[in-house]
């Protein structure tokens, strides 16, 4: 019994504080609403949508992913090495750079090196 009670004292604390959340933002919006703002919070909202959608899409393929697990398990060992030089790697930065190098060498779907 004891512990059902306690449930209950939390569910009700957390609704309060809800409420009193939902009573705050209920007031800033009549006053921007007075304000005359309302048109263009419109406008952002549907530019949000559409940038919703451009997010939505994998920025790098399962393929690139599999590529850099590979290198990591290789630099975690202590075997991963370096292009010209065959020194070892030392750096997680490098690691996953070689990795997506090596994805885009094979055709997987990766972004391009930001330009220095």
């Amino acid at each position: 019994m004891a512990a059902t009670k306690k449930s209950t004292r939390s569910r009700t604390s957390r609704s309060s504080a809800a409420g009193a959340r939902g009573r705050k933002t209920a007031s800033k919006r009549t006053s921007a609403s007075k304000s005359g703002t309302r048109r263009t919070s419109a406008k952002k909202s549907s530019s949000r949508r559409t940038s919703a959608k451009k997010s939505s899409r994998r920025k790098y393929s399962p393929k690139a992913g599999q590529s850099v697990k590979r290198e990591m398990h290789e630099f975690k060992r202590g075997k991963l090495k370096s292009g010209r030089s065959g020194k070892t790697v030392k750096s997680r930065k490098q690691a996953i750079a070689i990795g997506l190098s090596e994805a885009r060498r094979s055709g997987a779907k990766v972004p391009r090196k930001k330009a220095a």
